[in-house]
């Protein structure tokens, strides 16, 4: 019997997404900072608008944060504690901010319901002045995340994270300037609502797929049937069982399984054309494959029995 063991991708080193780390943290830091300035501009204009803005804005602060800490947590080697290393604390942080954000929607919509048949004054000329202070601070880090979006998919969330928000601002500054030329201050609501209602599916979106990982889900882009075949297709490959495919955290999958192999002397071989396609048909580069011949899988089987 041999087992073979692929690599875990923990050194970020050298990657698309670490080069471009500099650009993600003045990103974070610029959209943390006006996320405060936009709660402060919601509570003081009382533009709900501007408040839904500021939950939308904090996704993108989520998102920027997850990506850097998939960077640095994937730089940290395993500890013999901790033998996957901390990859998963992303998951953990993903979760902890979708549950924020559907709270924080579910004011938003009550709050928008409640104001459509008792209208407030809002304060248009500063509610503008900060929807389009937020524009211009989108537009900035979406210039900083465009290089690399074009090479990692991690950068590439974050850079529509941000391009979701700026979506949010022209709703705003919308918003705006209809309550200026009009007064009518119900167009403030309506958009709040609007932008938190787009929260939502995002927002699903991110707490499904922290979900799927938690529970050791089969990874959403990987068919589990085909490398089963795959696997079952290699020569020499007689039966694959206990095959197990799961995500530690985004972009890292990992495989493990049993190939029976009738002849030994194809152990090596079995166990090199596994690896290869696991990695090439399915982006899989950490494995743990265990190689038996028939009998020591019989004798398995009748163990499990």
């Amino acid at each position: 019997m041999g087992e073979g063991h692929g690599e875990i991708a923990t050194g970020a080193t050298g990657t698309a997404a670490s080069r471009h780390s500099g650009g993600l943290k003045w990103a974070l830091a610029m959209t943390g900072t006006f996320l405060v300035v936009e709660v402060v501009g919601g509570l003081l204009t009382g533009s709900l608008a501007l408040l839904a803005d500021a939950a939308h804005m904090a996704t993108d602060v989520g998102g920027l944060f997850m990506a850097l800490v998939a960077i640095r947590f994937a730089e940290r080697p395993a500890t013999p504690q901790m033998t996957y290393g901390y990859v998963r604390t992303e998951v953990l942080s993903a979760m902890a901010n979708a549950v924020v954000l559907l709270v924080v929607t579910v004011f938003v919509l009550r709050e928008a319901y409640q104001r459509l048949f008792e209208p407030i004054e809002i304060l248009g000329g500063p509610m503008l002045a900060v929807a389009a202070a937020g524009l211009v601070v989108n537009l900035i880090s979406m210039r900083m995340l465009h290089g690399g979006a074009q090479e990692s998919l991690n950068l590439k969330g974050a850079y529509f994270e941000v391009m979701a928000d700026m979506l949010g601002s022209v709703g705003v500054i919308l918003a705006a300037i209809v309550v200026m030329l009009t007064g009518w201050t119900i167009a403030d609501p309506i958009i709040g609502a609007v932008i938190g209602l787009f929260i939502v599916p995002r927002t699903w979106i991110l707490l499904k797929g922290a979900l799927r990982i938690l529970l050791e889900a089969v990874p959403p882009h990987v068919d589990a049937g085909a490398l089963r075949r795959t696997l079952e297709d290699i020569p020499g490959v007689v039966a694959v069982h206990d095959l197990h495919i799961w995500t530690l955290t985004s972009g890292l999958d990992a495989m493990s399984g049993h190939l029976v192999v009738e002849d030994k002397n194809r152990f090596g071989a079995a166990l090199a054309a596994a690896r290869k396609a696991l990695r090439d048909d399915f982006g899989i580069t950490h494995t743990t494959i265990q190689v038996e011949d028939v009998a020591a899988a019989e004798t398995e089987d009748a163990t499990h029995d």
